[in-house]
């Protein structure tokens, strides 16, 4: 592929909204964000209002009966009862809505929670859907803009590029003579979001209550991300900022491109950026006949976001082939609204545990592993820790790094993070999110490319004297502010323990590692012992009673002696057996 200079960015022709997850912070922006914030903080005799949710998107109990009602009837006519295929399921959440769309985008990159064939189908969640009305989109942006629309734009094309159940796009030309692509929020999309969010509340605060020992994902904490999430694709002045960053990184890279946001005109339910036309990755035989290659193209991409992931920290989300235009010799990447940021020591981190998985080492996987989860991170067991992942080590580390499956060994990480309560920060979902993508996109359309060996090439050829020297002081500079900050924090609990010490008020916890055993063994002859005691008792009691004749008399024995003889040789032949079983059992062990 020849590098040309940089070409004008394109906006995409599909409905590409519905996608991964955003992962950059949302931001307030506005009067209405201003006031939202002003919600939050607002105070009275009674204590603030509970409901502003609901307030603040005009949700009522009427409103949300009726969608349960909608959702109900939908599901019915699916016949989710009696079970859904993975082409029935697909089309059943298009029914219900952007919502729905999300959800099932999400789900198609969990395998570990739908079969591999459910995932596949759900992944084709991004399909048009039908066109608002033009009438509608004019005054979408009459609405925005507080003026004629004929004061900004001096044409918008009638017929959208794409359609998408969160947005449309349209070709425009500014009264200024630029050549835009302009995309305008569907009214209403955020509220329905809202009910919808609202009802999944509701839901999941029941299934807490039914199910709390039970519940193996917290329902609750996953409505919440949900929702972060629809906030800050709802959001489009955040894509715009996120398009304006990128276009500064794209600034050295010559084959690299993103569309040039006017920030003057995007606001939260519109973004205009540059238009133009290019041929998307997922129509290879047409870059083919436009003369460029596709190993080159795929090449330059994946070492491209190697550098946006490890170098920059700042990195597209969703790199689907929707996303990826090539015109004029430039890669273009649209549609910023999902990114992913990576902070010094996250990146460090991930460059070890990459090669700690091809030179089989066990240990230091683990601890990039620990180092990601943080200081939370402990472990109760190590030595299993270790044993799982030497087991990943094994299935994954024994292949060239050119043949790891990135999207399986993600997988298998995850799963055994969480049976070791490890919890991994959220960017590193979102990287592994979008490294599946990338790869699923290119064993489809560019076979002969290879992801990981291109990104461990990179490692390799970016591991400069400079590079690494940098790297380095920014990392001691890190953890020497960490280790500062423990020693003076360690300094004052030793002041601390040191005032109880001399006051007598000091007491030690000591758990001896190992000593469950012998203290068992302790406790079982303490308590032989105990009832030994017990026994020669009643015997020698019993025998006292017999000799001086008390009435009544049984067999021609005190009722009193009696009992006492039959508990006695009740508990010795216990006794007996006790002894005898448990010797047995630490036989075959």
């Amino acid at each position: 592929m020849s590098q040309q200079g940089k070409g004008p960015a394109v906006e995409r022709s599909v409905g590409d909204d519905e996608d991964a997850q955003q992962t950059a912070p949302a931001s307030s922006h506005g009067p209405k964000a201003s006031s939202v914030d002003d919600e939050d903080d607002t105070i009275g005799l009674f204590g603030r209002r509970k409901d502003s949710f609901a307030q603040r998107y005009h949700l009522t109990r009427r409103g949300k009966v009726k969608r349960l009602g909608q959702i109900a009837a939908i599901a019915r006519q699916f016949d989710v009862m009696h079970g859904l295929t993975p082409v029935r399921l697909r089309l059943m959440l298009e029914a219900l809505g952007p919502t729905f769309v999300k959800v099932g985008q999400m789900l198609s990159m969990r395998s570990e929670i739908l079969p591999q064939p459910f995932c596949d189908e759900l992944a084709k969640l991004r399909a048009n859907a039908d066109p608002m009305p033009y009438l509608t989109v004019l005054e979408t942006l009459t609405r925005e803009y507080g003026r004629p629309v004929e004061e900004i734009f001096d044409h918008i094309d009638t017929t959208p590029l794409g359609s998408a159940s969160l947005a449309q796009v349209h070709r425009a030309t500014l009264v200024s003579g630029e050549d835009i692509a302009v995309k305008v929020q569907r009214p209403g999309v955020r509220e329905t979001m809202a009910q919808d969010v609202s009802i999944m509340r509701s839901i999941a605060r029941l299934a807490t209550r039914v199910v709390p020992s039970a519940q193996v994902v917290d329902l609750r904490g996953v409505v919440e991300e949900l929702w972060d999430t629809f906030e800050s694709e709802t959001d489009f002045l955040l894509e715009a900022r996120n398009l304006s960053e990128f276009n500064r990184f794209c600034a050295p890279y010559r084959y690299m491109d993103c569309p040039k946001p006017y920030m003057d005109l995007c606001s939260e339910h519109v973004v205009v950026m540059d238009y133009v036309e290019g041929i998307a990755l997922s129509h290879p035989d047409q870059l083919v006949e436009a003369g460029y290659d596709l190993k080159e193209i795929g090449t330059k991409l994946v070492d491209n976001f190697a550098a946006q992931m490890l170098d920059e920290g700042f990195f597209h989300a969703d790199p689907h082939p929707g996303n990826i235009l090539v015109s004029q010799g430039s890669i273009v990447l649209i549609d910023l609204g999902m990114v992913g940021r990576l902070n010094q020591k996250t990146r460090v981190v991930l460059r070890d545990m990459i090669f700690a998985v091809g030179s089989q080492d066990s240990p230091a996987l683990a601890d990039g592993l620990l180092r990601f989860a943080g200081t939370q991170a402990d472990p109760e067991d190590y030595a299993a820790l270790l044993s799982d992942l030497d087991v990943i080590v094994k299935e994954f580390g024994t292949v060239d790094l050119a043949d790891l499956n990135i999207a399986d060994f993600l997988g298998a990480l995850t799963q055994m993070a969480q049976r070791h309560d490890i919890e991994l920060p959220s960017s590193i979902t979102t990287v592994g999110r979008a490294l599946v993508t990338l790869e699923g996109m290119l064993d489809e359309f560019i076979p002969d490319v290879n992801m990981i060996q291109i990104i461990s090439n990179h490692i390799a050829s970016s591991k400069t004297v400079s590079v690494v020297g940098k790297d380095e002081l920014k990392t001691l500079g890190l953890e020497g502010h960490q280790a500062l900050h423990g020693v003076l924090g360690a300094l004052a609990e030793s002041k601390v323990a040191m005032h109880m010490l001399t006051r007598g008020q000091l007491r030690v916890n000591m758990q001896l590692v190992g000593s469950q055993e012998p203290f068992a063994m302790l406790s079982d002859m303490v308590n032989r012992l105990t009832m030994a005691l017990i026994v020669v008792g009643l015997f020698v009691g019993s025998s006292i009673v017999y000799f001086a004749g008390m009435k009544p008399i049984v067999f021609g024995i005190p009722v009193v002696g009696f009992m006492g003889y039959v508990v006695a040789f009740v508990l010795s032949v216990w006794i007996v057996f006790d002894i005898y079983f448990k010797g047995r059992r630490k036989k075959k062990r």
